[in-house]
């Protein structure tokens, strides 16, 4: 039975959601501030957070950031559960390492079928182990690393992810409802924004070598020399 643990200060919307996992199955714990909610996470290593981002204590971006730097909880997905739906809440979530985003109010369906996608994309091991190369870009799947020019680069596991599958299909190109269901897992277009907000910070990350990632207007990406 896989473990999920909440943290969110509002105990009523705590409850219905451990209600709706717990009927799905999972074993749900609950925490209604960031120190005890980080705290449990450190303890009792849930295989996927679903984490407010306005918590007392400590701010979930705080716990997530802590949890990401902390190699005992750093692969633990973070699912982002907040009121706070602006673009510039959504890139500071993805920044301190969230796995995902939902904002409130949302549908419980849609937040049950997020976590599956999750907990997914956290149990598929990578592909074949390979070294590939896209110019001055150096992608080590089995060592899950990117470097530019020979230096090493940070990337979170979803950015990882997304150039990976960019660069597996190079020259190809790839619709955001495409992207979203390969990298994350679900497809629901009018969340296509999500593509766009990790493309932007793929591109931060890589410096001059984000130009390789291709915008085709009103369609998608793809890496191109």
């Amino acid at each position: 039975m896989q473990t999920i643990l909440i943290i969110e200060d509002e105990k009523d919307l705590a409850e219905l959601v451990a209600f709706n996992l717990e009927r799905e199955g999972f074993r749900v714990m609950t925490a209604h501030d960031g120190l005890t909610g980080l705290d449990q996470a450190s303890r009792i290593k849930p295989d996927l957070v679903i984490l407010d981002l306005m918590l007392p204590g400590l701010l979930g971006t705080e716990v997530c950031k802590t949890m990401k730097r902390n190699e005992k909880t750093a692969a633990i997905p973070v699912l982002m559960l907040t009121a706070k739906g602006e673009e510039i809440d959504k890139v500071v979530g993805f920044e301190v390492g969230a796995e995902d985003y939902v904002v409130k109010p949302f549908s419980t369906r849609e937040l049950i079928l997020r976590v599956r996608a999750l907990l997914r994309r956290a149990a598929t091991p990578p592909s074949p182990g390979s070294v590939v190369k896209v110019g001055p870009l150096t992608l080590d799947v089995e060592r899950h690393s990117v470097a530019i020019d020979g230096a090493e680069v940070s990337f979170t596991s979803t950015e990882f992810k997304l150039l990976h599958i960019l660069v597996q299909r190079q020259g190809r190109l790839q619709s955001r409802e495409v992207l979203l269901r390969d990298v994350w897992g679900y497809a629901f277009v009018e969340d296509s924004r999500t593509v766009d907000t990790h493309i932007t910070r793929l591109r931060g990350k890589m410096g001059a070598a984000g130009e390789l990632i291709r915008t085709v207007r009103g369609f998608g990406y793809k890496i191109e020399l």
